[in-house]
């Protein structure tokens, strides 16, 4: 096979992987080569995440991450020419026992001395903004009407239409199977497809991440977590904005999905696997039931359709980006526990700041960097759905 050669290679198609090309290319970071290993782009993790962006988080890092990125997603039309599918409704989060209560207002402070319209509800409140949900036990509610739902598979596609534009070359079905290393710096990668000279790799590769890492030498704490999805039919009662709700006590949320609902939840027993098949069981005996709980006009709803998607968890539940110590060349965007489709977009960004500039200006990350899990502690991400 003939060796090709960039000055950048990413590695994963999905929104942080398409969004990190476009970037890349438009800040003239010269060549740049994306490599998916599935045949169409945003099929992974993104494919199966339910679309979410918000501001509400409990870390100021994952706020301000949002700050930036959130005016890129409902800016892509105008920036790019490219349409995408967005319904600005907010994040209604229900929020039951006077302990947790207090955290999400301590939350809520912080994210409104950072600019964020966060606000905080009352029961009547709630159920006013949504409509059949069930007051019982609810303290309070917190809610941003500036989060919202876009469509992950326009994003991710818009962007690698964007990338192609400026220049990125984007293989799909080239299978990256691990990095050539020489004197401590990246000199390419290994795939499929054959090799590619390059001096610097970025690792997008979602929750395969930590797989690809290893193949270098590199330890990620990172896991893959299989989260079950599902969405409804019509039914009486369907909601008829497409707020965003979320049960805090049990993770549940859902939002309205075409005539149906479209809904998920964690497990306290979760574990982590790179199986997406999705858990019937776990939704007919735990998901469906908490959902007429929480929303009781779902009892008269009918599954459509299950999935199973991969959170990239880290053990702080916030993200791993920059460049590694271990390995020059080498640059993270990985365990983004969840919130990877709605940072995609800035986080791109400021990988291209790195690679190009020398170093992020839009959003100080430099706390987010592989080096915390030995030197300090960031602080544990509370809010994730």
């Amino acid at each position: 096979m003939t060796v090709r050669t960039a000055d950048v290679v990413v590695v994963g198609g999905g929104a942080v992987g398409v969004s990190a090309a476009y970037h890349l290319a438009a800040a003239g970071a010269g060549s740049v080569v994306l490599l998916e290993r599935a045949d169409e782009l945003g099929t992974g993790a993104t494919g199966a995440c339910a679309g979410g962006f918000r501001h509400q988080f409990s870390s100021e890092i994952n706020i301000r991450l949002s700050l930036a990125s959130i005016p890129m997603i409902t800016g892509f039309e105008q920036t790019h020419g490219i349409t995408l599918d967005i319904a600005q409704d907010g994040y209604l989060f229900l929020v039951r026992g006077r302990e947790r209560w207090d955290a999400y207002v301590a939350a809520c402070a912080l994210q409104r001395s950072l600019g964020v319209d966060a606000r905080l509800l009352s029961q009547q409140d709630a159920a006013e903004l949504a409509p059949g949900i069930a007051p019982e036990g609810i303290v309070g509610a917190a809610y941003c009407p500036d989060d919202g739902i876009a469509d992950p598979s326009g994003l991710t596609l818009g962007y690698a239409t964007a990338a192609r534009r400026a220049g990125a070359v984007i293989d799909v079905g080239v299978d990256v199977t691990g990095l050539r290393v020489e004197h401590g710096r990246v000199a390419g990668v290994r795939s499929s497809a054959g090799d590619v000279e390059t001096r610097v790799v970025v690792n997008a590769a979602g929750p395969w991440a930590g797989v690809f890492a290893a193949a270098a030498g590199v330890d990620l704490p990172l896991e893959p977590v299989p989260r079950n999805v599902a969405t409804t039919g019509p039914f009486p009662g369907v909601p008829e904005r497409r707020t965003l709700v979320i049960d805090a006590e049990t993770g549940f949320y859902f939002h309205r999905e075409g005539s149906g609902v479209l809904m998920g939840m964690g497990s306290p027993s979760e574990r982590p696997s790179f199986d997406t098949r999705p858990d019937e069981t776990f939704i007919a005996e735990q998901i469906v039931p908490t959902a007429i709980r929480v929303f009781p006009p779902l009892e008269l709803a009918g599954i459509a359709r299950t999935w199973a998607g991969l959170y990239e968890m880290t053990p702080d539940r916030h993200p791993i980006i920059g460049e590694t110590a271990a390995l020059d060349g080498f640059y993270l965007a990985n365990g983004f526990s969840g919130h990877g489709f709605q940072h995609a977009p800035i986080v791109g960004k400021l990988l291209a700041e790195m690679i190009v500039e020398g170093r992020a200006s839009t959003v100080d990350v430099s706390r987010l960097g592989l080096d915390r899990f030995v030197n300090g502690d960031l602080g544990r991400e509370g809010h994730v759905v």
